[in-house]
């Protein structure tokens, strides 16, 4: 037992959310308060402290750090040893330490805090009307880090050297700024430029932004370089404007996400719960799905084209809130790209892919390291749902309970992230895409390598999906590693465990638009029992089958035809009562017919997102899709104007040791009763919830996980967590990661975990 007063030494290395938020600054002045003398400074694997005083001193020190610590910081642990006393007199910041353990935590990009918005503002200040004013609570992260630890030489900051000014704010312990590496000022920070479609400037700093904000007054779409890429931004007011951005994008009906000045125009025009206020609030500012308020309002239809819930976000960089204060108005803020490609980064690369797009383009000087979309989320039972994983959230890994060997998971196809696993940590790339386009395929190799270099990973094994054709499962393969594979829907389920802290054997529903199955076919509608390195599937929806393969995902009659002809044979092509039949000409229906009885480029399925899609076209709700989950997105908000408890029948048949949930009779009462479209359509989600509740009682569930695409439809979710309940069953859903693809890696990297020792 030390000796109280006793002069000792302690070195301590704290590990966790320590760099970029302040921490060091944080110490300094703890070292201060207690009369400790020592240093503080940055290495790879988090903070490293050396302090030196009387024992009770010391004491009080270390147990203030994670009680007093910056918002921002989260400790996870601190490891302290005795080391001889040096007779050290003040403390000091010291100069970061590099070492080979680069497991230090990367903070995300957090948004502009109230002071800095607060001095681009006030006309007196310095830092009036500077794009790129941040302080240590604020400013960009992941965007600008090139290396670990967190230091301005490791980020794309090192070519902007600080001016006198700027030095002396970072060298001054009881300044804002003390240690803020993005610190900058309009003397010695990055600048921004207005150029035209060929690339010359025609204005800089603020007649830049003057001139970019009339450009988007007057009906300009304007490409704007912003955090993590560039946006293309237009008045969400002017409907001309809107048409020319969507022929443009190639994205006719896909609602696109705004941008307002402030919380105060949000309020005015959508259903804001507390809940989603502090999101919208938040320091990460993601964007939020919200319901749009009735009556007459000013947003153009074609933002939305008819969806009831609006992309809304705040501005979150200086840039946003000084353009947004001289407009004054709703914004359209999407990302720069075409459908499904990644945004651009850099002025050549926009200039080249967006010349077509854009009228001017709102450039800066600041490299970004990589690309980073906008978060998307929504809320949920009662809790904030993340349908969309990048800015602000990414790249904070999700801790697990065990430890797992060091494996990268390459993720699904669609809505691709990647991840590599370290100790009892999964670090879980931002969204990146589809990757049957080439410039997503190009990021997905890109963040792994990124991720290799920031963090020193050598994975040891990797894990891929089953389906042979994805690019992630054949990039998998030439890498000369183990690779694993493992089942779509099993990696589902075991993300959205990991997301709840759950480990063990449990029962989960994982319904999607399509994974590849263990026996060829196209499975979606999945109840398996999991654990950690195996599945047994349970129960799955009755299979169907889908003419013309990948065409009736983006056709929901072909659904609704293979879902009539799994039921009827060759009699359906005899009715003449079906108006789904109508939606075909005749040579359409005679090929189709073919392919059907010849089971030629017609995969079985037995996939809830495609049994949603038939639904929604038998409804005539939606006949042929523009964009992913169109059809299901029009059932649900159809299923919003009514307020119904019924549900239709079905029937389970046992198939040798699995159960079949058949939905002939849900179908067959869906076309054949009377009912208003709305009744019709939320009866059919009762339906597909009480589904999930039957098969959970029937196998003695306690909990369940759910998982998949078709459980971001909030009243699927929300009705099957609310009849989980009644039924006496706890219900696990996502909230850290999307219930989508993009959960995906994780559920691959938990599965690397539970692989055989010799695998591993």
């Amino acid at each position: 037992m030390p000796v109280k007063g006793e002069i000792q030494r302690w070195r301590l290395i704290v590990s966790g959310v320590v760099q970029g938020v302040g921490f060091r600054p944080f110490v300094y002045r703890q070292a201060v308060k207690f009369g400790v003398q020592g240093w503080v400074r940055n290495n790879s694997a988090g903070v490293e402290i050396e302090i030196e005083a009387a024992s009770d001193k010391l004491e009080n020190f270390r147990h203030n750090l994670p009680t007093e610590c910056p918002a921002l910081a989260v400790i996870h642990k601190i490891k302290t040893s005795q080391i001889p006393p040096l007779g050290e007199t003040g403390f000091k910041i010291c100069a970061s330490g590099d070492g080979a353990d680069k497991s230090a935590l990367i903070l995300p990009d957090i948004a502009v805090c109230s002071d800095c918005v607060g001095e681009i503002f006030a006309p007196g200040n310095r830092r009036y009307g500077y794009p790129f004013t941040n302080c240590t609570n604020c400013g960009p992260r992941f965007s600008i880090i090139t290396g670990i630890p967190y230091d301005r030489k490791r980020t794309t900051m090192d070519k902007f050297p600080m001016c006198g000014r700027c030095r002396e704010e970072y060298e001054n312990p009881a300044d804002r700024r003390f240690h803020a590496q993005p610190i900058a000022c309009p003397d010695c920070g990055p600048q921004i430029a207005l150029r035209d479609k060929s690339g010359k400037v025609i204005a800089d700093r603020n007649e830049a932004l003057l001139q970019a904000a009339e450009a988007v007054r007057h009906g300009g779409i304007l490409a704007l370089k912003g955090l993590g890429g560039y946006q293309l931004i237009i008045d969400a007011r002017n409907e001309d404007a809107l048409r020319r951005l969507r022929s443009k994008k190639r994205r006719p009906h896909k609602p696109l996400a705004m941008m307002f000045p402030d919380f105060s125009a949000i309020e005015r025009r959508c259903e804001v719960s507390a809940l989603e206020a502090a999101v919208l609030l938040s320091a990460q500012s993601p964007i939020v799905l919200l319901k749009a308020r009735e009556g007459k309002i000013d947003i153009a239809y074609g933002v939305s084209c008819g969806n009831p819930y609006w992309g809304v976000m705040l501005p979150y960089t200086p840039l946003h809130h000084l353009l947004m204060r001289e407009l004054g108005f709703p914004v359209v803020a999407t990302s720069g790209n075409l459908a499904e490609e990644p945004m651009c980064l850099e002025e050549n690369e926009a200039l080249k892919r967006l010349a077509g797009m854009a009228d001017c383009f709102l450039t800066h000087d600041r490299p970004i390291a990589r690309v980073l979309d906008d978060s998307v989320v929504r809320e949920a039972g009662e809790r904030m749902m993340m349908l969309r994983r990048a800015r602000g959230y990414s790249p904070l890994p999700i801790d697990i309970p065990q430890e797992i060997p060091s494996a990268l998971a390459v993720g699904a196809e669609q809505k691709n992230t990647i991840a590599f696993s370290r100790g009892n940590k999964i670090f879980l790339s931002q969204h990146l895409g589809d990757l049957e386009n080439g410039e997503a395929f190009d990021a997905f190799k890109n963040t792994i390598r990124d991720f290799q270099s920031l963090y020193g990973f050598k994975p040891g094994l990797t894990v891929k999906d089953l389906h042979p054709d994805y690019l992630s499962t054949k990039f998998a393969d030439k890498l000369s590693l183990y690779a694993a594979a493992v089942q779509h829907h099993h990696a589902h389920i075991l993300a959205c465990l990991a997301d709840n802290g759950e480990s063990g054997e449990m029962l989960g529903a994982a319904w999607d638009g399509s994974g590849y199955g263990e026996d060829g076919t196209v499975w979606g509608g999945e109840f398996l029992q999991v654990d950690g390195k195996s599945f047994k599937r349970l129960a799955h929806l009755r299979q169907f089958r889908l003419p013309g393969g990948e065409k009736a995902v983006r056709e929901p009659r072909r659904c609704a035809l293979g879902m009539l002809f799994e039921l009827y044979g060759e009699d359906l092509f005899r009715s003449k009562d079906l108006p789904i039949l109508r939606s075909f000409t005749s040579q359409e229906l005679e090929i189709l017919q073919k392919m059907l009885n010849s089971e030629v480029n017609s995969p079985l399925t037995s996939s809830a997102g495609r049994l949603f899609d038939g639904a929604a076209a038998l409804l005539g709700l939606c006949s042929i899709a523009s964009f992913e989950g169109q059809a299901a997105m029009e059932l649900e908000f159809a299923a919003e104007k009514a307020v119904s408890e019924e549900v239709y029948p079905f029937k389970l048949m046992k198939k040798d040791s699995t159960i079949v949930i058949d939905w002939q009779p849900s179908i067959e009462s869906l076309i054949g009763e009377k009912d208003e479209v709305p009744v019709s359509a939320r009866k059919f989600h009762n339906t597909m919830a009480e589904i999930v509740k039957t098969i959970a009682l029937r196998t003695g569930a306690k909990k369940l996980a759910l998982s998949g695409g078709c459980f971001q439809n909030r009243l699927l979710l929300e009705e099957t967590i609310k009849r989980l309940k009644s039924g006496g069953i706890t219900p696990l859903w996502h909230r850290q990661v999307p219930p989508n693809d993009g959960g995906i890696a994780l559920g691959q990297a938990i599965y690397a975990g539970n692989l055989p020792k010799d695998a591993q």
